[in-house]
């Protein structure tokens, strides 16, 4: 094992970007970051103008440059940034989670064929070091499922609102302040983000590449006060949790929804923007990791822990590709779920035919029933423009 000098290129200098900066620079870290690519030439930055280009070029072809790192906003621009590095020899780290997402398939391809290596540890979970357990830990073990708080804003937001009696608007308000919610923040809220964390994921707990167009995501935009009074009478919280697993040897499962968490629930006390994540397998039984998964030191500390193993040629394996070779996807499950409604009639023309009722209150205008995730998902649309909003009670084996 060789441990390199390495030479790093910055993409960005956000939150993240200056939390790592930050880190790199009051550590005794052997590495020197040559420059520092931008794209907004007013903005008042904390370190002298002499770091910063505003040419990705600059970086991208400069071979003194080993090492990439990227940690910009634009997903499109992300991946021309990181496939143009990897085909021409340098290493990548990335945190854009939309990115790998929608192109890891292609990027794990590119790096296998140019011998480059990528690596991504802060892109899922902020600072828990989910990746490498799934990829070395959980290595011939039978990984049964993964689930848990992938998106620290939304969970700040779900812990405001439980434990300090906040509505919906003023929690949200102050996740946007605190820089934990975007001025947009449907990416967070709506469920997004934590379905590209959860495709990323997939591929290493089962080393199956999913596309999160395919994958359900529901979101806690029309959480109200109704849903959360009910809640609160059950001595439960809503959390938003993304599961993936195991419905058969040959079939994996996985969504992101609101979840309902009572309190003997691993993940009933992670609150503000910390992470939570349990690997439930079939010797080790349950693991559970939690770290914060929001802020630029965190999410920078797992930036630095990519980098560190780059110094010493580490890569992902992937070996679960080649042993899970007939594995498919599939959204074929029932899940108990809680619809609340504004009108009866909004039901109607979704996709949640023959649903299985098991619980119906006219007073609070909600369902508790059995409905079928494939059915969930060809109604996304319909979902957003009606006042409906859905809880799982979890999968019906």
């Amino acid at each position: 094992m060789i441990n390199k000098k390495l030479k790093i290129g910055f993409f960005g200098f956000g939150c993240v970007g200056q939390g790592l900066y930050d880190i790199l620079t009051k550590t005794a870290f052997d590495a020197e970051i040559i420059k520092i690519c931008v794209k907004n030439k007013t903005k008042e930055r904390s370190i002298p103008a002499h770091h910063f280009t505003f040419d990705k070029n600059d970086i991208l072809q400069n071979q003194e440059i080993n090492l990439v790192v990227e940690m910009i906003d634009d997903a499109v621009e992300a991946y021309h940034i990181v496939k143009y590095a990897l085909q021409n020899g340098k290493n990548v780290v990335t945190a854009n989670k939309k990115m790998l997402a929608e192109h890891l398939e292609e990027l794990v391809d590119i790096q296998k064929k140019y011998g480059t290596s990528l690596l991504y540890e802060a892109s899922a979970c902020g600072s828990i070091p989910i990746i490498r357990n799934l990829e070395e830990y959980y290595d011939n073990e039978l990984l049964k499922s993964v689930a848990g708080i992938f998106n620290g804003s939304s969970n700040y937001i779900l812990s405001k609102i439980f434990q300090e009696k906040s509505t919906y608007q003023k929690a949200l308000k102050e996740a946007q302040d605190l820089g934990f919610a975007e001025s947009n923040p449907i990416l967070d809220v709506g469920g997004f983000d934590a379905k590209f964390k959860l495709c990323i994921i997939t591929a290493h707990a089962y080393g199956l590449f999913v596309n999160p167009d395919e994958v359900f995501n529901f979101g806690i935009e029309r959480l109200n006060e109704h849903d959360i009074r009910l809640t609160t009478e059950k001595n439960a919280k809503i959390k938003m949790i993304a599961f993936v697993g195991k419905k058969s040897e040959k079939e994996v499962v996985s969504f992101v929804m609101p979840h309902f968490i009572f309190k003997k629930h691993e993940l009933y006390y992670v609150e503000n923007e910390y992470n939570g994540v349990i690997a439930e397998a079939a010797f080790a039984d349950k693991q559970v990791f939690v770290g914060k998964g929001a802020g630029g030191h965190p999410t920078g500390a797992a930036v630095l822990s990519d980098i560190s193993a780059i110094r010493y040629d580490y890569q992902y394996e992937y070996k679960k590709i080649s042993k899970n070779k007939n594995l498919h996807y599939t959204r074929d499950v029932m899940i108990e779920t809680y619809i609340r409604y504004q009108n009866l009639d909004d039901l109607e023309g979704l996709h949640l035919q023959n649903i299985s009722v098991k619980h119906e209150s006219k007073d609070f205008k909600y369902l508790i029933a059995e409905v079928s995730l494939e059915n969930l998902y060809h109604s996304r649309s319909q979902l957003v423009e009606k006042d409906i909003f859905l809880v799982s009670l979890g999968i019906k084996k």
